[in-house]
């Protein structure tokens, strides 16, 4: 049933239904297609933690799997994988609360350090690292998912206007953090 070709709305039902009854080629067809999106956004709420976002994903799944034969519409498919992955990242960093120690290498003097991931200086993985799970969420779901306010606002219980003042809010206090202003 599942060939190179992407499915069309007959088609991704007929995935949808036959994952549901525990079909191997379709659960894997599901996993195998949504699988990294989910782990990416993950990865920015556990705060570039890539070992805490695939526990999360990994997580994730036999709860998608348990509740597959509920999602009717295959459009709400990826959304609904996601919001469910961006739920364990968030028990997952509740859960790990430990703190790693993170080793800063210095540059010597007058050595031309790589600007590409700083900007006016400051370390923009700092800065994200310095926000919490919920904030790492709302950019998450904005910018590595490509969710709208109103897709964002289903997966974390936010109106869409909500969503929208929150992300300004974010960003406005990102901007002057980071002395991009």
């Amino acid at each position: 049933m599942l060939g190179t070709f992407a499915p069309t709305d007959d088609l991704a039902i007929g995935v949808l239904a036959d994952a549901a009854a525990g079909d191997v080629a379709a659960l894997e067809w599901i996993v195998g297609r949504h699988h990294a999106h989910m782990a990416r956004v993950c990865v920015v709420i556990c705060g570039g933690d890539e070992d805490l976002a695939e526990d999360a994903v990994q997580a994730a799944w036999p709860i998608a799997l348990r509740k597959l034969g509920t999602i009717r519409d295959p459009a709400r498919l990826r959304p609904w994988l996601i919001a469910i992955a961006v739920n364990e990242a968030r028990q997952v960093i509740r859960r790990d609360r430990r703190r790693r120690v993170l080793e800063i290498g210095m540059a010597p003097i007058g050595s031309g350090t790589d600007p590409a991931n700083t900007v006016g200086g400051i370390d923009l993985g700092l800065a994200l690292r310095r926000l919490t799970a919920d904030e790492r969420a709302l950019l998450a779901l904005r910018y590595v998912a490509g969710f709208d306010s109103v897709e964002i606002g289903r997966t974390l219980g936010l109106s869409p206007s909500g969503v929208r003042s929150r992300l300004e809010r974010l960003i406005d206090r990102l901007r002057k953090e980071l002395g991009d202003e």
